[in-house]
């Protein structure tokens, strides 16, 4: 009986370690403020080594028919701040691109359906995440494997509602992409939520669950 006792013990004892070292941000995604499916981005790991899955799932309908898919799933391995593989698929209403990514010496070696490229040095994603890809000058695109020039202004302050509370917030303006890509972090650098324009001037917003 003690044994199993011990046993259950040891058990719940590695089991939790796993648990703490997991963060997950659920997003509902709204255009112009109508639901549209989700972005759900989960990070686990301990130390350097970390792995981030990000999934999405957006469908636009108009008059109950399906105008508009997207499916995007990747898997990330991180060390430190450095992306060290990714694996990405999408399916862009029917548009699919596949983009692979793998360490290769000092770099990160960068394959498309239609190219291959190594980029030098510590490569960060489109990771919202981490809040410090607002230091960055390029970050690489998951869905088209495009290493793409970026800049990020600060706005300051303001107070958005998260979870249907009001929150102090830091405002962040990503530029680079075809559209401009505002963020929301806590005063403690969590990320808090995304706004963007999107094609036909419609507003997308992702809003934590």
């Amino acid at each position: 009986m003690r044994s199993r006792v011990v046993i259950l013990c040891l058990l719940a004892l590695c089991s939790t370690p796993a648990l703490a070292q997991t963060r997950v941000w659920d997003f509902r995604a709204l255009l112009d403020d109508a639901p549209i499916g989700y972005h759900r981005f989960t990070l686990s790991g301990e130390g350097a080594a970390r792995e981030l899955k990000s999934e999405t799932r957006f469908e636009v309908k108009v008059l109950f028919i399906s105008a508009y898919r997207y499916l995007h799933d990747a898997t990330e391995r991180w060390r430190g701040n450095c992306l060290e593989s990714l694996a990405a698929r999408t399916d862009d209403n029917g548009d699919r691109s596949v983009v692979d990514a793998v360490s290769a010496g000092e770099g990160l070696q960068v394959a498309t359906g239609a190219a291959r490229e190594t980029l030098g040095g510590c490569v960060m994603s489109f990771a919202y995440w981490n809040p410090q890809i607002l230091r960055q000058t390029r970050l690489l695109n998951a869905q088209t494997g495009k290493f793409e020039a970026v800049r990020v202004n600060a706005l300051g302050e303001e107070v958005i509602t998260v979870r249907g509370q009001p929150q102090t917030a830091r405002k962040f303006r990503l530029t680079g992409p075809k559209n401009p890509i505002d963020l929301w972090y806590s005063t403690a650098d969590e990320w808090l939520a995304l706004e963007s324009t999107v094609a036909g001037g419609r507003r997308l917003r992702y809003a934590l669950n």
